[in-house]
């Protein structure tokens, strides 16, 4: 962590000096999220939008996208009165499209370069708060930009056969802002009180963890009790090099899920370098992690690193492939210096340092079609032998993860229906090391897929907007993963050593104690003000396994006020 700090400040005191207009990045969850989705897949050739595999986004890079879709639909002509910008005006925005864009716009006003007379409110308490329609707090002048907001979200609901409520208290506040336009800063905190289905328990029991969290301490009865602080600072190096340092989460991918990096679990400290030339993006994370640990009251946490990157070209206006490379590794709570090498491919490193590290390699590919649908995937190698996969699939050694999807935009002609289906394929093994340090994890949960290894997933998304304000989501998700059994490890479980396995052929995706999983979760969503949500949720869970085949079955209603922050969502 020190060293980390050490070239933050080295990089503070160079850069600032060069620096351009520096921006934050769209917040986890927020529902801005899914508009970038629909419209680089309804513009498929905006070359700019197709970085969008490494997230979270940056608001000044998808501001200028928008304003600029924006004013392509009214129609520009050269000199010669041809349409400049006919392959974006030839497809329609929705009325509910319409809206959607605007209210982007309207929570990115730092980057708004066009007029902004609509998103002011008509009546600011005390003339003071909520000026614009989103903000509680905005000011904005030449040198300074801050927007201030609440942050809250409370829902209650009951579980079958439970004779205790399940409740969401959440509580806090964000900000995000800039100074001299030279440095951006933002920060997210919340106090929380939850009380999850009785799953969500046996998970934190099992993994000492809170999914998506950190420290943790119980609250009255079978609830917890957490705190979820994030933030980070901006500036640029140069003006295609941008810079963030904090404590906070990333996600590389293009899916539901991500094979590479994923935001499913807790934050953490790291420092980014993304580099945007011509059809290239270029993302160093630099990472400080947790490795597995029982706490017994309080006490230092040993530490471990990672470093990874990963390389995205347009290679055409609508075909993206990206290259991902990382490495995590334990170094009695210090970085190794070896790993800095931005460029340099981290595998030979691994090796000329003696090979006691976990690395892994990649790619992902996106492909907008005909204006109406994405197709994406990953494919992960961890550990492999050509000869083995040939010759003898089932060995223990052949650790690779497949993920396939696509992305429907307004299906069947209905408007924003949108749909998503996607599959992910993790082989045994895959992301555990014979150093449980060096395993693809951190504070006791999975860096990438929340299932960990040796699974089969299928997931499918219905999104459904029928009006500006209401919000319909559906989500079904059905698994089938192989558990330990009777103590022996089949390699489901990325925490164990995997040289405790007992043979070294005969694993399939799914071998030990197979247990298949159905999870479906609705939800329906009102937005009373900007950013303020009314919401009624259901879901259903059916779990069984060949120790366990009669099902244990979880049927929930939900039903909560959301304001400024994501969806908490029991999604394994």
């Amino acid at each position: 962590m020190q060293f980390i700090k050490s070239l933050t400040k080295l990089l503070l005191f160079i850069c600032p000096s060069f620096a351009t207009a520096q921006s934050t990045y769209l917040n986890s969850g927020s529902k801005e999220i899914h508009f970038v989705d629909r419209m680089e897949i309804k513009q498929q050739k905006n070359t700019d939008l197709n970085f969008s595999s490494v997230r979270p986004f940056n608001r000044k890079y998808i501001t200028e996208q928008t304003e600029f879709i924006d004013s392509a639909r009214l129609g520009f002509t050269d000199a010669a009165g041809m349409d400049k910008y006919q392959d974006w005006n030839s497809q329609d925005l929705t009325p509910i499209d319409e809206y959607n864009l605007n209210s982007f716009l309207m929570n990115n006003t730092e980057w708004v370069t066009g007029s902004t007379e609509s998103f002011y409110s008509r009546k600011p308490i005390l003339k003071t708060f909520y000026k614009t329609k989103p903000n509680f707090l905005e000011v904005k002048t030449n040198n300074f930009f801050l927007a201030l907001n609440p942050v809250f979200q409370f829902k209650i609901g009951a579980e079958s056969g439970y004779n205790r409520s399940i409740y969401l208290n959440s509580k806090g506040v964000t900000a995000r802002g800039m100074i001299g336009r030279k440095i951006g800063f933002s920060t997210y905190l919340t106090d929380n009180q939850e009380r999850g289905p009785r799953f969500f328990q046996q998970q934190v029991s099992q993994y000492r963890a809170v999914p998506g969290v950190g420290f943790y301490k119980p609250f009255k009865t079978e609830g917890y009790d957490y705190f979820d602080a994030r933030g980070y600072i901006t500036f640029n190096a140069a003006k295609a090099i941008d810079i963030q340092f904090g404590y906070d989460k990333n996600f590389i991918g293009n899916g539901y899920r991500s094979l590479f990096l994923s935001d499913w679990g807790n934050s953490n400290l790291f420092l980014k370098l993304n580099t945007r030339i011509w059809k290239f993006n270029y993302q160093n994370i630099f990472m400080e992690l947790f490795p597995q640990f029982k706490k017994n009251g309080d006490s230092l946490l040993d530490r471990k690193y990672a470093a990874m990157h990963h390389l995205s070209m347009n290679v055409t206006k609508w075909l993206n492939i990206g290259l991902f490379e990382g490495v995590i590794f334990g170094r009695r709570n210090h970085f190794d210096f070896q790993y800095l090498n931005p460029i340099i491919f981290y595998r030979h490193i691994e090796g000329t340092v003696g090979s006691p590290d976990n690395a892994l390699a990649g790619l992902d590919v996106k492909a907008n079609i005909a204006h109406r649908a994405q197709i994406y995937g990953q494919l992960l190698l961890d550990e492999f032998i050509l000869s083995k996969i040939k010759n003898d699939p089932t060995y223990w050694a052949n650790k690779w993860g497949l993920q396939l999807g696509v992305k429907y935009v307004d299906a069947f002609g209905v408007p924003n229906l949108d749909i998503q289906l996607e599959t992910n394929r993790v082989r045994p093994f895959t992301y555990s090391h014979n150093d449980t340090v060096a395993n693809y994890t951190h504070y006791n949960q999975p860096l990438a897929h929340p299932l960990g290894a040796n699974f089969q997933e299928f997931i499918g998304i219905v999104r459904y907007q029928p009006a500006p304000k209401w919000y319909v989501y559906l989500q079904a998700i059905y698994y089938y993963k192989g558990l330990d059994s009777a103590g022996i490890n089949y390699g489901g479980n990325i925490f164990r050593d995997y040289s405790t396995r007992s043979m070294s052929n005969g694993y399939k995706i799914g071998s030990g104690d197979k247990a298949k999983v159905f999870n479906a979760f609705l939800q329906v969503s009102y937005e009373i003000k900007e950013n303020i949500f009314f919401e009624i949720s259901g879901q259903y869970r059916n779990f069984k396994s060949l120790t366990n085949p009669t099902a244990s079955n979880t049927t929930m209603v939900t039903a909560g006020v959301r304001m400024n922050m994501f969806t908490r969502q029991y999604d394994y």
